[in-house]
């Protein structure tokens, strides 16, 4: 084992990778932003799981995270399961909605990780549509029914839809678990009025959605509106509420997440020891 005060990152392994989640940390929170021009990664019904969001099973031979093991050398009879790569995040990014019973509303007829890049309408796996956004500096939001991230808790559901450029999730209810997780990594939980869905408002992924209200501040339950633009240009006003229950949930929201936290606080204690 090698020693030393400081973990020894094998650049080599494919099972465990120096996450990117503090890339770019600063000793103080960014001001929070409102969410402009985004687009919507996936569109899903009700009782979405957190294994439809980040599967724990076997890695299908031809998805994106395939093809990331394919060329580090990994030979599909080794590629194992999600579950076992989970401490390396380039694995889990290319899993996160990569469920091959996922049904994403932007592709009809489709299951699997799978949606329609807009506006090109061209239909790419949803890790690859992520990139591209992420290349032309568009953020994305979810649109989910009702209980969404039920079943198992399991932390990549969240951190995932993070490292996929997901700014906002809007959903007709929320699992407890995963709606903190979401805040935890600082993916901002928005739900629509009670009993509406995005069937009520006709959404179909073409859209895109304006979060105002964010960078003013935020309060537990504060309303906001999201504003959907369709193709012809006429705008759809979504009323939702802030799902931040309570005002550390707020904070950590604020830090970006409960890793910035935990480390700002950290930083904090020991300059002030100092």
């Amino acid at each position: 084992v090698p020693e030393g005060r400081r973990y020894a990152w094998d650049k080599q392994s494919t099972y465990v990778k120096r996450p990117s989640f503090l890339e770019g940390f600063t000793r103080s929170p960014k001001p929070l932003a409102d969410v402009q021009g985004a687009r919507a990664l996936v569109i899903v019904g009700d009782s979405v799981t957190t294994d439809h969001i980040s599967p724990a099973g076997n890695i299908e031979a031809h998805g994106p995270a395939a093809r990331w093991l394919l060329a580090q050398g990994v030979a599909p009879k080794d590629f194992n399961s999600y579950g076992a790569r989970r401490g390396n995040h380039e694995v889990m990014r290319r899993g996160t909605f990569a469920n091959i019973r996922l049904k994403n509303r932007m592709v009809p007829g489709v299951e699997g990780g799978v949606t329609a890049h807009q506006p090109s309408g061209e239909r790419l796996s949803i890790f690859d549509a992520a990139e591209r956004y992420a290349r032309e500096g568009v953020p994305l939001v979810v649109i989910a029914g009702k209980e969404y991230g039920t079943g198992s808790s399991r932390d990549w559901a969240a951190k995932g839809t993070l490292l996929l450029g997901v700014k906002a999730v809007i959903a007709t209810s929320y699992e407890r678990i995963h709606r903190s997780n979401l805040l935890g990594m600082g993916v901002l939980p928005l739900q629509l009025d009670a009993g509406k869905s995005a069937s009520d408002y006709a959404l179909d992924g073409t859209e895109t959605f304006d979060i105002a209200g964010i960078a003013q501040g935020l309060t537990p339950a504060k309303q906001l509106t999201v504003t959907a633009t369709r193709k012809d240009g006429t705008k759809v006003a979504i009323p939702v509420r802030v799902r931040i229950d309570t005002p550390k949930e707020l904070e950590y929201y604020r830090h970006g997440g409960i890793i910035n936290y935990v480390l700002r606080q950290l930083v904090e204690r020991s300059v002030a020891r100092s």
